[in-house]
């Protein structure tokens, strides 16, 4: 082949490789990810809108752990335009098709890109074994987040906020910390699981019992390594119950109400997290540089009978301005979950709309 007519060649083959490229998407980002409509089998616990699209998605979080979200779009969207963009972590033990999704479901009507996800080993993502804990991971996997929202053509990298949901509220906080990216976080019921696990409720473990408690854990890792799986207690029941067990402890019991019974449950969720996640959390203090997030506001929301109460009061005293602290009369810890009649969307769109623009 002549000199000319190779130079041609090559010229007219890089032509149909860059427009291929462009037609597919199949960069080095997009090998990562997968979107599809979402499947007429999947079970969600709230009625589907008719003002949104919503999507599977699939991407990797940067432990290579592909996590599992639901991708919720206004209905109307211009996908030639630029919108802001919102990361919705669940309850701790939640998944996407709970009420991460209803918040996502809901801010999508009035106009923002959400994506509610399952967390590392939990749900539809990723990681082995299942129903493994881990405060780091969890943390990580907001800004995964954020990098596949910040990668959609029509979001703006920009404009792009966290929710956190009970257990994912200090978890989005504890992103944010770190990364700069997250313009806005919003929290509701928010629960600090490191605080809990290390010094029990309302900070009552003594050292004795911490130490009784990492003796255990210690001995449980022998089990697990000479078992092959690590041990997870039993959780919630396995189907919808009509009512609640006799003798639970209040907390107890209004945590059985959501995800044991017909309001909440989901097969794909029955909280019952790996014995020795346990240890991990009492050696990772989230929070710990929360006012290093200022001046990116924070709007923490919690119900006024909620008996997580005292995690957001403290986190709202720790945080710089600017800061928010919204109380929801006579809700509960689980009401900010799904009642959507307590839910304060009115402010969490007036905020997002504020800080996101």
């Amino acid at each position: 082949m002549k000199k000319g007519n190779m130079k041609a060649s090559i010229k007219i083959l890089t032509t149909l490789a860059v427009a291929l490229l462009a037609v597919t998407g199949c960069d080095k980002t997009e090998n990562q990810v997968e979107i599809k409509p979402l499947s007429k089998d999947t079970y969600l616990t709230f009625k589907l809108s008719d003002k949104v699209t919503v999507q599977s998605v699939r991407y990797k979080n940067r432990f290579g752990i592909t996590i599992a979200g639901h991708m919720y779009t206004p209905k109307d969207m211009d996908k030639t335009k630029k919108y802001p963009a919102i990361i919705i972590g669940t309850p701790y033990g939640g998944v996407k098709e709970q009420g991460a999704g209803i918040y996502a479901q809901t801010l999508a009507e009035r106009g923002f890109v959400t994506v509610a996800f399952d967390e590392s080993y939990n749900g539809e993502s990723g990681g082995d074994p299942k129903d493994v804990s881990s405060p780091g991971i969890f943390v990580e996997d907001f800004s995964a987040g954020v990098d596949f929202l910040g990668t959609r053509p029509f979001v703006d990298r920009n404009r792009i906020g966290a929710i956190g949901i009970c257990g994912s509220g200090a978890f989005s906080l504890t992103a944010a910390q770190v990364d700069r990216r997250i313009k806005a976080v919003a929290t509701a019921s928010m629960y600090d699981m490191s605080r809990v696990l290390r010094y029990g409720w309302k900070d009552t473990m003594t050292e004795v019992q911490r130490n009784k408690i990492l003796d255990q854990l210690a001995d449980q890792r022998w089990k697990d390594f000479a078992n092959g799986k690590p041990k997870a207690p039993q959780g919630f029941p396995k189907t919808a119950q009509t009512s609640i067990p006799k003798g639970l402890d209040p907390i107890t019991s209004e945590f059985f109400e959501y995800y044991g019974m017909k309001r909440g449950h989901h097969p794909n969720t029955v909280p019952n997290f790996t014995v020795t996640s346990t240890m991990d959390f009492m050696n990772f203090p989230l929070l710990s540089h929360i006012k290093s997030i200022s001046p990116r506001p924070i709007l923490f929301i919690m119900g006024e009978k909620a008996h997580s109460r005292y995690f957001t009061e403290d986190a709202y005293k720790m945080a710089s301005e600017p800061k928010e602290l919204v109380i929801v009369p006579g809700a509960r810890h689980i009401d900010l979950y799904d009642r959507t009649d307590m839910i304060p969307f009115d402010k969490l769109e007036s905020f997002f709309k504020e800080y996101l623009k």
